[in-house]
């Protein structure tokens, strides 16, 4: 009874939330394209980041009071600022990877982009929210598709390069979850993937960002999650089911520049990342 309680208080928490912050991002967005004007839109963009700043920080402090989860924090969130360019790369487990990436890199860099399926532009609210904030919308598309059309990699390609050039702007971070879909046993068995616990990492997302946005990229930040008692469902998590979040992160330079390179940077850092993952499962609460 508690965890449904706290699940309800909390999904009612971020309802309010969200409608109260995007009324004052949907006004600046009708600002947006009623002047334009580089200069002024520059400066509103920032107002608008701040107001990703408020609704994340609300969220935070949801977390907190409702005791809902801990999470670890590493050490390198001290030599982070907000006035840097920020490509994030991250395992993914569950939706609730965004809220915990949101939590816990507040304020130590600029807000989080990342690249969100099409078909989210539809939900209430969020949808139109992230649209107007710049996020890079993209489709998913099967290997037969791609194999019969080959140029529906445009698509996601010509967005993304829409969406870095806006970027340009101001300092921001571009979340890419590498993976491309959630983890599951099952999608590993499907690709065969060579890790404990990963799926097999996609270079097209990060070539895309990086190429737009070189040479402004100053860090690649890559973000590893554990969930010690297994990755919980976003309703699990709003709950309180899940009482302690492992989050380490590192700092690299930026990728090589040709594609082979590139995947083999990958590459390592996923094996990197694999050993990391368990390791930190061996880990026991304080």
């Amino acid at each position: 009874m508690v965890y449904t309680l706290r699940g309800i208080t909390a999904a009612l928490f971020i309802s309010i939330s969200t409608v109260l912050w995007c009324t004052p991002l949907f006004l600046m967005g009708l600002v947006h394209f009623l002047f334009p004007i580089n200069a002024f839109r520059s400066g509103l963009g920032r107002f608008m980041d701040r107001i990703i700043d408020g609704w994340v920080f609300s969220n935070r402090f949801m977390v907190q009071c409702l005791h809902i989860t801990h999470i670890e924090k590493p050490p390198l969130l001290q030599e982070l600022d907000r006035n840097h360019w920020n490509v994030v790369v991250c395992n993914h487990q569950s939706w609730t990877d965004i809220l915990v990436l949101q939590n816990t890199l507040l304020g130590h860099i600029p807000p989080l982009k990342f690249f969100t399926k099409k078909a989210l532009i539809y939900v209430p609210l969020l949808g139109i929210a992230m649209w107007l904030l710049g996020f890079p919308y993209v489709r998913r598309y099967s290997t037969a598709q791609l194999e019969k059309d080959p140029s529906l990699r445009e698509h996601d390609r010509s967005a993304t390069l829409k969406a870095c050039h806006g970027f340009l702007q101001r300092p921001t971070s571009v979340l890419n979850f590498l993976e491309g879909t959630r983890y599951s046993n099952e999608k590993k068995l499907n690709q065969s993937s060579p890790y404990s616990h990963l799926l097999t990492p996609k270079t097209g997302g990060l070539g895309y960002v990086c190429d737009a946005l070189d040479p402004h990229i100053d860090n690649i930040i890559d973000v590893t999650i554990v969930y010690p008692d297994g990755p919980p469902g976003f309703w699990a998590f709003l709950c309180g089911r899940c009482s302690r979040v492992y989050f380490q992160a590192r700092r690299y330079p930026s990728p090589p520049v040709d594609r082979d390179g590139r995947k083999e940077w990958v590459d390592g850092l996923w094996r990197e990342k694999d050993v990391e993952i368990s390791r930190m499962l061996l880990q026991r609460p304080d």
